[in-house]
């Protein structure tokens, strides 16, 4: 399944890579150095939360950034529970405008911006979603918001968007320069969304199987 070229996270080869969980630990990034953002905090602080080998990978990401520039950690790890909520949420609402879609459909184009819940990269605290802010904190212009959707955007949210000004398009090279040279690769529907170690990255990067599997904060 893809979408303009783009492996979509519900393609069934994503799914069908094995999972051999290395067992690493969740740590939270807030004891790290990196800037948090709260937009997405929760009661757990489940949200600032990366398996160890993402985050060392992220603190790589953050020193290959030109000066003046840092990275804005917005949302990590998110419990299995919460990412069905999520998945089911949009569903629905695609549901609601488009009432003629089969549930294949569906699940098809929810996952251009939420992963299905079983495979889901977020869960297994393989993936993060951040932006660019300079040195004063304000966040650089990326073209679109973080966490806009395609209907939202008007598509705008794909990484490589047509019709993205020059700034954004710039602004988006040194975000997924700094992260691709750290090891981590992008969801290309979400400029945001990076990943370490999960199946999508599994797939993309041709290994074996995948590092992390759906896990539970301790």
């Amino acid at each position: 399944m893809t979408i303009n070229g783009i492996m979509l996270m519900s393609d069934p080869k994503v799914a069908a890579i094995p999972v051999h969980d290395c067992g690493e630990a969740l740590l939270d990034v807030r004891d790290h150095g990196l800037r948090v953002d709260d937009r997405r905090s929760d009661d757990t602080g489940a949200f600032a939360h990366l398996r160890e080998d993402v985050l060392a990978r992220l603190l790589r990401a953050q020193e290959l950034l030109p000066d003046g520039l840092c990275l804005l950690f917005i949302e990590g790890y998110r419990p299995p529970a919460l990412q069905r909520t999520y998945f089911e949420a949009y569903c629905d609402e695609l549901a609601r405008t488009n009432p003629h879609w089969t549930a294949a459909r569906l699940r098809e184009a929810a996952s251009r911006f939420v992963s299905p819940p079983d495979i889901a990269p977020h869960s297994a605290g393989a993936a993060v979603d951040l932006t660019l802010i300079d040195a004063d904190g304000r966040e650089l212009d990326m073209g679109s918001r973080v966490n806009a959707n395609p209907e939202e955007s008007g598509g705008a949210c794909y990484t490589d968007a047509p019709g993205l000004s020059a700034q954004a398009r710039a602004n988006r090279t040194i975000l997924g320069g700094a992260l691709s040279a750290a090891g981590l690769i992008n969801y290309p529907t979400e400029f945001w969304h990076w990943s370490f170690g999960d199946r999508y990255w599994a797939l993309q990067t041709q290994q074996p199987a995948a590092l992390y599997g759906p896990v539970e904060l301790p």
